[in-house]
């Protein structure tokens, strides 16, 4: 067994002697994570284990703003369905069999945008490329009400989210708070048909 291999045990062992006191301390269900994790990596092989040491201390080295934007992409790909993940595999495979110089080009045109629409891509393909129509309406809204409204642009159309993006081009700063907040109340089988007759008034 090699150093690494020893520490990496010796951590190991030291978790499982403590399992008890943080499934007191901790969630009832800590148990069994632990217990699934303990699991999981006795079936590592060497290998493995020193690939995920590895990528462990690669991750470490990180500084702490780095570390915050790869945990914000993460939650970004999980709340995507299966449908725009494969979107954006094929589009990684795409990108990948680019020549470099093309390669280049699209991370510097992906560079020079701002940080409010480089967010807008991580919300997927089809809210990404709405966003900037999108984004006086959403990108600064209270923390309680995001989960609400990402959700509710999740469920919408193409249709509901072009009249969305004609009335964040009207709507003034001080009434889109009250619209957003109008807009949570409607009921998504009339959500449809209510932003038409705004976006027509």
């Amino acid at each position: 067994m090699t150093r690494r291999s020893e520490v990496l045990a010796l951590a190991l062992a030291v978790v499982a002697a403590c399992a008890a006191w943080w499934a007191r301390a901790l969630p009832s269900g800590v148990d069994t994570l632990l217990a699934d994790s303990r699991a999981r990596w006795s079936a590592l092989s060497e290998p493995q284990r020193a690939q995920l040491a590895a990528r462990a201390q690669a991750w470490d080295a990180l500084v702490p703003m780095e570390r915050m934007r790869q945990r914000r992409l993460y939650q970004s790909w999980r709340a995507l369905d299966e449908g725009q993940r494969m979107q954006l595999r094929a589009a990684a495979q795409a990108f990948a069999a680019l020549p470099p110089d093309e390669q280049t080009r699209l991370r510097t045109l992906y560079a020079q945008q701002d940080a409010s629409q480089q967010h807008g891509w991580e919300l997927g393909p089809e809210l990404g490329a709405d966003w900037p129509r999108l984004q006086p309406l959403f990108a600064y809204v209270p923390a309680d009400e995001r989960a609400a409204l990402l959700a509710l642009l999740r469920q919408s159309d193409a249709t509901q989210r072009d009249d969305l993006a004609a009335l964040a081009q009207r709507i003034p700063p001080q009434e889109r708070a009250a619209f957003r907040q109008a807009l949570l109340k409607v009921e998504p089988a009339r959500r449809g048909d209510w932003l038409r007759q705004r976006r027509n008034q």
